[in-house]
């Protein structure tokens, strides 16, 4: 097996759809891909917007391999294997590195807070060590208004010092710029770093980043990637305001629920709504603040697949 290249570019954490007794519906998750990828955005399942802390490691790992059975290219998958226990870390981890992913997005354990820098290098180098494997690309995942575990410069440049070959990209979704700009400035040699939503695209890709994975490339795909592919032209500015808009549309409303309810609407296809408690669909009024919204800037999503070709994989 030949290792992976790092990863640049727009991927999206992969909405996961819920059949009946919210079992995951390997089926529409495919064609969910497919469409993604049919627009050059990468996969990240098993992301926060793919309700990952909902699915258990077993229905992760046999998800991964119905994706690959079905033709999906596990070099355009970044799967999420961070989890709170290292062996769940490991075996998620191992599964993707044996099944040829282009990499995996790996977070913190984030149960405990106020952890050390020791411990959290402790904890992803204990897990680094048992995969064990030369073809491991890990791309760290800093997500503190979630984990409420921040991932420090200094424990980033040490996790790189470590594992240069292996600890080779981070998502940051602090939220914060001026975090993103550190990173950015540390000038780490071809270490990739993806802004954790479109917002910041341009001005990670002006900085020398490598991209932005956002929760809201699962429905605007093309006009992401676009900005990424484009943002040294004149009309960049423009286009990042779009995409700036169509975001604050779907920020109106809890962000996960809205992107399935996007989907379920413009696919024709209600089993897109359901999520797994906690968690709840939008309301009706949830439902029509998202849809005015996205109404008044034109926006619809096109080609998704309608109710009918949603036959079992």
């Amino acid at each position: 097996m030949t290792a992976p290249d790092r990863i640049s570019g727009v991927l999206t954490p992969v909405i996961t759809p819920f059949g009946a007794g919210l079992a995951p519906d390997a089926g529409r998750l495919i064609r969910q891909c497919r469409w993604l990828l049919d627009q050059d955005v990468g996969l990240a399942v098993f992301g926060t917007n793919s309700e990952a802390n909902s699915l258990s490691t077993d229905e992760k790992l046999e998800l991964i391999d119905k994706l690959i059975e079905a033709g999906i290219s596990p070099e355009r998958m970044m799967p999420g294997t961070g989890c709170c226990a290292i062996t769940d870390t490991v075996r998620l981890t191992n599964h993707a590195v044996q099944a040829g992913c282009g990499g995996v997005l790996m977070l913190p354990p984030f149960y405990y807070k106020g952890v050390s820098d020791d411990g959290l290098f402790a904890a992803f180098s204990e897990a680094i060590e048992r995969v064990g494997d030369d073809n491991l690309r890990v791309y760290l995942y800093q997500i503190p208004p979630i984990s409420q575990v921040p991932l420090s410069v200094a424990l980033i440049e040490r996790l790189i010092k470590a594992y240069p070959e292996t600890v080779v990209g981070i998502k940051d979704s602090s939220g914060d710029w001026s975090n993103t700009k550190s990173m950015l400035d540390a000038g780490w040699d071809d270490f990739r770093i993806f802004a954790g939503a479109e917002s910041f695209l341009l001005a990670n890709m002006r900085g020398g980043g490598a991209g932005c994975i956002s929760a809201t490339a699962n429905v605007n795909a093309a006009a992401i990637h676009d900005l990424f592919q484009t943002w040294q032209d004149p009309d960049a500015e423009d286009k990042q305001a779009a995409l700036d808009a169509v975001r604050e549309r779907y920020m109106r409303v809890p962000m996960i629920p809205a992107l399935k309810a996007a989907v379920a609407h413009f696919s024709g296809d209600p089993v897109w709504n359901a999520v797994r408690p906690p968690l709840m669909a939008l309301n009706e009024a949830e439902k029509s603040v998202l849809l005015d919204g996205l109404a008044e800037i034109d926006f619809v999503i096109k080609g998704l697949s309608p109710p009918e070709d949603q036959a079992a994989e």
